[in-house]
């Protein structure tokens, strides 16, 4: 008898257990309209949306700059906070952290790339990343974007995360590269009325910049006017910008594809950079001194204008400043002072493609919590010190500095990194830079070989791309 109710039992849930199965089966076929079920025209759920309960494990690594600023002092400290919180919606996925400098990273992702050893997920800037594309060696992230976050991102930024309207980079934080200055000490010298800080936009001339470079000589002696570098391709961004606002001309020209600064602005502006320096406004020994050499300077209060700067980071900097000084943000001084150019910095999220699906999608979840989760995203942007690359995200910090940098937008510029064979030119812009600072070319010969280089890996990059 006992047998019996017990098979009976078994058959019942048996029974159960089937009726249960064919009913999630009409759900997720349609169905008959009960209120579980989806309207058959809605967008499907993306994949990185796939809740932990339903997906395998997987394994992902994760290369990173020190984009963030360092928490407590403890480079990477924040990068494993990020982590812990996405494994509490995504358990599993495991992120294997490493962190990179800013010195031997770059060099250290060519070894891994050129031995198949590429991380899976990458925070970057467009100049490697965008190069990394057009070698075919990024998974696309298209299905990451709907119409209306791809709306909410200026052109511009679209166009340095993308090759052929595919996009390979998920833009998170930016703002606009300019200079800086140490506000303290012209109050200190008396010359606070030299700096352009009673118009909103801050714009000035290329006389007035000369004048406060002047007062600083004369006033403060042990101090170096203006920085300069051309050490490294480390920091290119601030000698182009500086360079081309200088020159009152673009890069690169209207089409991306051949060198534009080969011309007479071009040339008056190198020959600027070879006076100042023989009148000693600019920084001594500038052709053997690196990005981040002048970047020390500044932060020690030893030099009173810096070139390469923005938002993000003045935040990164702030704890390696060797005085108490007031570091503020002013556009690159232009001939008329009409309105600067400014090429954007830029950040964001990349995923190699090393033929692993499930790595992929994974790579996505990760990047998608980044830059989307609604309480991580603003952390992590806070941490980054930038703007965000949405516009409809604005007012997250306070301080004048930061409602500079939010107006200064007005001024970005599609920078040259997009160009076909842009990691190859950059090559060719220090050299050509310490030629004119060593007195070994004139402006002009050093501008006409840097545009043939230049036009050939234009041209080589191009034929590259296509053929991949």
């Amino acid at each position: 008898m006992k047998m019996l109710k017990r098979k009976s039992l078994l058959l019942m849930v048996v029974v159960l257990l089937v009726s249960l199965v064919s009913a999630c089966s009409g759900n997720n076929n349609g169905g008959n309209g009960n209120a579980g079920n989806t309207n058959a025209s809605a967008t499907p759920t993306p994949t990185v949306e796939v809740t932990a309960d339903t997906a395998e494990p997987v394994e992902i690594t994760w290369w990173n700059f020190p984009n963030f600023t360092a928490l407590d002092g403890e480079v990477g400290k924040f990068e494993k906070q990020i982590i812990a919180a996405f494994n509490e919606k995504h358990p599993e996925i495991t992120v294997n952290l490493e962190m990179l400098t800013f010195d031997g990273g770059p060099e250290k992702l060519n070894v891994a790339i050129a031995t198949s050893t590429a991380p899976d997920v990458i925070y970057d800037a467009p100049g490697r990343i965008i190069d990394w594309a057009k070698k075919g060696l990024l998974a696309p992230i298209d299905d990451m974007f709907t119409d209306e976050v791809k709306a909410d991102i200026t052109p511009a930024i679209v166009e340095q995360s993308s090759v052929d309207g595919t996009m390979y980079m998920y833009p998170f934080n930016t703002g606009p590269f300019t200079m800086a200055v140490n506000k303290t000490l012209f109050e200190d010298i008396g010359a606070l009325d030299l700096l352009p800080l009673d118009s909103e936009d801050r714009t000035w001339t290329v006389a007035e910049f000369e004048a406060a470079l002047k007062a600083v000589k004369e006033k403060a002696p042990d101090v170096i006017p203006v920085g300069f570098y051309a050490k490294s391709q480390a920091g290119d961004q601030g000698t182009r910008g500086f360079l081309t606002n200088l020159a009152g001309s673009t890069f690169l020209n209207d089409t991306n594809d051949g060198i534009a600064l080969n011309n007479e602005g071009g040339v008056a502006a190198l020959e600027w950079i070879m006076n100042a320096s023989k009148e000693g406004l600019l920084a001594q020994g500038a052709a053997s001194m690196a990005a981040s050499d002048h970047n020390d300077l500044f932060l020690q209060g030893k030099m009173a204008f810096a070139i390469n700067y923005s938002a993000v980071l003045k935040t990164q900097f702030a704890p390696n400043k060797a005085s108490d000084f007031e570091d503020i943000l002013l556009p690159y001084p232009t001939v008329d002072g009409s309105a600067p150019k400014l090429e954007p910095f830029l950040g964001g999220l990349s995923i190699f493609d090393n033929d692993d699906a499930a790595k992929v999608e994974a790579s996505k979840k990760f990047v998608d919590f980044i830059v989307n989760d609604p309480e991580w995203s603003i952390t992590a942007l806070k941490q980054t010190g930038g703007l965000s690359a949405r516009n409809s995200i604005t007012g997250i910090y306070e301080g004048s500095e930061y409602a500079y940098s939010e107006l200064a937008r007005k001024f970005i510029t599609t920078p040259p990194t997009i160009a076909d064979g842009y990691a190859e030119i950059r090559t060719y812009w220090f050299p050509a830079l310490q030629k004119v600072l060593l007195n070994t070319a004139s402006a002009a010969d050093a501008l006409a070989e840097f545009e043939t280089l230049g036009n050939e890996a234009i041209a080589k990059g191009k034929a590259t791309r296509i053929s991949n």
